[in-house]
């Protein structure tokens, strides 16, 4: 098994955040009282219950590093999460950063960050 580390995202309610991941490709992997498991393809995304939490003053984030983040965004997008600025859930489109990744902005519906940022082609990756 390939070493990896897993992002452990706040959920106020399992079946919400089932139903809001499941809108752009999630499925559930694992679940019980107090842990649940969601894929997509291969990547995993863990949630702890936190049922009182407040988004509006979450600072939990994470970043989600994938081969084609327009792809990712259309999925999310097309599941009806609008861009925005302010509100639960909202996406920040995909750009071009400084650094020359691309990358976009997923706020969840319990206010967690998640950073879409495009894997660089071979021949951009540095030594």
């Amino acid at each position: 098994m390939t070493d990896r580390a897993v992002p452990n995202l706040p959920s106020r309610d399992f079946d919400t955040t089932i139903a809001f991941y499941r809108g752009f490709g999630f499925e559930q992997d694992y679940r019980d009282e107090s842990w649940l498991i969601l894929r997509r393809g291969e990547l995993s995304l863990e949630f702890l219950l936190f049922a009182d939490l407040d988004p509006v003053t979450s600072s939990f984030m994470c970043s989600i590093r994938v081969d084609d983040v327009d792809e990712l965004y259309r999925s999310i997008t097309a599941a009806g999460v609008v861009e925005s600025t302010v509100g639960f859930p909202h996406v920040h489109p995909v750009a071009t950063q400084p650094s020359g990744l691309r990358i976009g902005n997923l706020i969840d519906i319990d206010g967690t960050q998640l950073n879409l940022i495009e894997n660089p082609a071979p021949s951009e990756v540095s030594s």
